[in-house]
């Protein structure tokens, strides 16, 4: 068995290492700062929940980060909204890949 020599961890494991205390935080305070600011922090709690859940995340023994900023998701965010709403919702189907793009672009091995 091949071992990775950065934290000697079996090569071609992947695992996940977050706990669910951090994460009901997290959904938490995100959920209360976007009831009251109206939906302006979403993209702040959508950076703090991505950045835990790639941060926790090790593949090849390798650990992730996440480098996306909520500023940069704003842009994007409302963006994503007025195109929604400009072509009356038929946008919204490409939401998820969006942000799916959008989470890959920000997201590399922390070494």
């Amino acid at each position: 068995m091949h071992y990775n020599t950065t934290n000697n961890m079996p090569m071609g494991r992947s695992e996940f290492r977050g706990g669910i205390i951090d994460y009901i935080g997290r959904i938490i305070v995100g959920f209360i700062l976007t009831v009251l600011t109206f939906g302006i922090m979403y993209p702040w709690a959508v950076v703090i929940i991505k950045r835990w859940e790639v941060n926790n995340t090790y593949i090849d023994g390798r650990r992730l980060c996440f480098d996306g900023t909520a500023t940069g998701l704003f842009g994007n965010y409302i963006k994503w909204w007025l195109l929604t709403l400009i072509t009356l919702g038929i946008y919204g189907f490409w939401l998820h890949i969006k942000m799916l793009q959008w989470t890959t672009k920000h997201t590399r091995f922390a070494d």
